[in-house]
């Protein structure tokens, strides 16, 4: 019989009151078990009417102070985000039969902290967050290749292609964050924190 945490869950749920630490646990074993990609998230955003949109991004830093990842800001994710900061993400790790989903708004993240992960990339992402028009309709595939020809013509030095205005980083701050692990007959095990007005957490359980 797997061992269980005092709230009758399998140990992997760890004996916490802070939805982080079990984050940072799940996140490395993820690490360790996804083939591709373990930062992988689903985000969803909603636009000003109401239209729930969904996609693939990939998480580039998280703290007690939230969940960070970037985009171009005025691709459809980045102005739905400007007309509804309210924004859900969910992760997936397959190889672990565990998925943990987040609730919060996003706020951007400072430039200093956009400046440098930008500058963290290669040369040829940094050239695409100028040369890609993101979400907009291309005539053709050619469009683009001429753009990043133009922008790589333009910022040849490698080392000094400063970021974009357009380009920057959302954090987003969860109100409430459900981990999930897989049972045998669909009988999951979930566990919820929700936040408390005093920053203080609750954990509930939760029906599969």
């Amino acid at each position: 019989m797997n061992e269980k945490n005092s709230l009758g869950l399998d140990k992997c749920f760890l004996e916490t009151d802070e939805p982080f630490e079990l984050f940072d646990k799940w996140y490395e074993a993820a690490k360790k078990k996804e083939i591709n990609d373990p930062n992988a998230l689903a985000l969803a955003t909603s636009s000003k009417n109401n239209v729930p949109s969904v996609r693939m991004v990939l998480l580039k830093d998280f703290s007690k102070n939230g969940f960070v990842f970037y985009t171009n800001l005025n691709s459809q994710k980045g102005n739905e985000i400007k007309e509804n900061p309210s924004v859900s993400m969910c992760f997936h790790w397959k190889s672990l039969l565990r998925q943990v989903r987040i609730n919060g708004k996003v706020t951007p993240v400072q430039n200093t902290v956009a400046d440098k992960y930008y500058n963290s990339r290669a040369y040829e992402s940094r050239i695409g967050a100028w040369a890609s028009n993101q979400s907009s309709v291309l005539n053709d595939r050619q469009e683009l290749i001429n753009s990043i020809d133009k922008f790589k013509e333009k910022f040849n030095e490698k080392d000094n292609v400063p970021r974009p205005d357009h380009w920057s980083g959302w954090n987003l701050k969860p109100d409430s964050i459900e981990f999930w692990l897989d049972g045998d007959n669909r009988i999951h095990e979930r566990l919820k924190f929700l936040l408390n007005s005093d920053g203080s957490w609750k954990k509930v359980l939760l029906s599969p």
